[in-house]
């Protein structure tokens, strides 16, 4: 299954989306008909306070979860109407994914953990990861394990696992959340870099500096885009 961005451009289109969760005999409206689109080439930060609705809205983006209502398209695919399985080849595919809490593997190299989406793909590795060392400067680092590197460290070889299979999206939920300010800047840095080169980056964060690295803004309260 290929896909590429549409001739306009988008990325990702969004009409009236909504997610509703039950929550025993109650139904939680985690996100209330947003609207918005986002070109290739952008780089977007949401914000707004805890429980707005920023996870909700990236799952959804992320193709790890499918609205109550209302129209998402990624890439000219939409995803309402996607099986499961078709949802997680075009994860696998096109989005990669940063966490604030890193989610490296602990009995593997930074060069293992790197190559884990090309494995679990079926792709050969080698080249791309030698390339993605390289970019996050990490090369010196690649057989070491992520309890033998810094914070900053270990969110570079989680970005550069986000990379390799060279998605159209990288989706970041609070990426310098555990990190001091000098190192997020690093970070925020990295970031700036790869928006570029032309990758197309969603970051959910409260960190001011990130947010003022962006584009624009995307602010979420109480389940609404404002």
């Amino acid at each position: 299954m290929s896909a590429t961005p549409s001739i306009d451009g988008q990325v990702i289109s969004a009409s009236g989306l909504t997610k509703i969760y039950p929550r025993g005999r109650e139904q939680v409206r985690a996100l209330e008909n947003a609207s918005f689109s986002l070109r290739r080439g952008e780089f977007v930060a949401v914000t707004g306070p805890s429980g707005a609705g920023k996870t909700t809205l990236l799952n959804l983006i992320g193709c790890m979860d499918s609205p109550t209502s209302g129209t998402l398209r990624f890439l000219e695919k939409p995803i309402q109407d996607l099986t499961e399985r078709e949802r997680t080849h075009l994860r696998r595919e096109q989005v990669g994914f940063v966490f604030q809490h890193f989610g490296l593997l602990p009995t593997l190299t930074v060069a293992e953990n790197i190559a884990l989406p090309a494995f679990f793909a079926g792709k050969r590795a080698e080249e791309r990861l030698n390339e993605l060392l390289a970019k996050v400067n990490l090369a010196h680092r690649r057989d070491h394990r992520p309890h033998e590197l810094s914070g900053g460290e270990m969110q570079r070889v989680a970005i550069a696992r986000a990379l390799m299979n060279q998605p159209q999206l990288l989706l970041a939920d609070e990426p310098t959340g555990n990190l001091d300010s000098t190192t997020g800047e690093t970070i925020i840095a990295l970031f700036k870099q790869l928006n570029r080169e032309g990758l197309t980056i969603i970051v959910v964060t409260h960190n001011d500096v990130l947010g003022r690295a962006t584009d624009r803004r995307l602010e979420l309260r109480d389940g609404r885009l404002v």
